[in-house]
């Protein structure tokens, strides 16, 4: 266990560090912050200063080893906007943000694989098929136009969700959240519902499909023949397998819902990461997207080893595998 897990920890680095390359690079190559920063009144002395002030006026190589001496000490640059460390920035709206993609990937996991074990054994029903067509729609319809008609919907016409913001939040563990009063859970409920949706339809085709398959299996035909109980098949030999690959793609999509909120959190108004994002891509704050996607990067890289220890937890072979290799 230990062999595979470092093999994953080396391999984790490496994407790191080609990553923080690839995506500093992006960043260096598009637009120039001077020209929307500096005012328009400003004469060339003006504007040197402030470009060397940035260290703009390094080369690309220079800038990079600069970037990764710094960010090794946890230091990722300093806004150019708000002229405070790009980090603090990004941590100070991460809660919102982890909190909306908690409540996502719950909806999604709660909703989903019931739905999907009951799409799975009753493959020809009416209720089947319509949880089938329902996950089509989630798969099909964007994001954004699904969330304006939330709005629409919900708080316009109904009046029964508010359409913006975050809600009265709560200190727990040092960290702020919202959900745990009705107003924050208010606030939370139509943004996680519309980040959930296409997850949820995720989740519904792999349990269904998963259910299918194990049902087939001589397992489940030695179960019944022992006499076990229909539910304890279900809640025992069946969730137990069909859990594999759910794990493995819920792990992943985790850091989806947290990369791609950005939609969600600008719709709704929503002060977290990614609303934070598009003001600074809006203002070219390089720091600020930089140590944005990094911090996704690691996030990714961090979910992916979680999700291969669990894998080789749930699936022993997956290590053994590893290390023969």
């Amino acid at each position: 266990m230990s062999v595979f897990i470092i093999r994953r920890l080396m391999q984790s680095a490496l994407v790191v560090v080609i990553m923080s390359f690839i995506v500093f690079s992006g960043v260096f190559l598009v637009g120039d912050p001077v020209e929307i920063l500096v005012s328009d009144d400003a004469d060339q002395e003006e504007r040197e200063m402030m470009i060397k002030s940035m260290g703009l006026d390094k080369p690309f190589l220079v800038q990079y080893g600069i970037f990764i001496s710094k960010a090794i000490r946890g230091d990722l640059g300093d806004s150019f906007v708000f002229q405070e460390p790009a980090l603090l920035l990004i941590l100070d709206r991460m809660p919102a943000t982890m909190e909306l993609a908690v409540v996502a990937l719950l909806i999604a996991i709660v909703f989903g694989i019931p739905l999907g074990v009951w799409a799975g054994l009753k493959p020809e029903s009416l209720a089947s098929k319509s949880i089938m067509t329902g996950s089509i729609l989630g798969f099909s319809l964007p994001t954004f136009w699904v969330g304006i008609m939330m709005i629409l919907l919900f708080a316009v016409v109904l009046g029964w969700l508010p359409s913006t913001g975050r809600g009265d939040v709560q200190i727990i563990l040092g960290m702020p959240i919202s959900v745990f009063s009705w107003d924050g859970f208010s606030h939370v409920l139509m943004p996680a519902v519309n980040l959930a949706l296409f997850k949820l339809s995720m989740v519904i085709r792999l349990a269904r499909a998963g259910t299918r398959e194990v049902m087939h299996q001589d397992y489940i035909k030695f179960a019944r023949a022992k006499g076990l109980k229909e539910q304890r098949i279900i809640l025992v030999h069946v969730l137990k397998n069909i859990l594999i690959p759910v794990v493995t793609v819920l792990g992943l999509e985790f850091g989806g819902l947290v990369a791609f909120s950005v939609v969600t959190e600008t719709v709704f108004a929503w002060p977290g990461m990614g609303k934070l994002l598009i003001d600074s891509i809006g203002l070219l704050d390089r720091p600020i997207i930089v140590a944005y996607l990094m911090i996704i990067v690691f996030l990714f890289v961090l979910i992916n080893l979680l999700v291969d220890i669990c894998y080789s937890i749930l699936d022993p072979r997956v290590r053994l595998q590893d290390i023969k290799s």
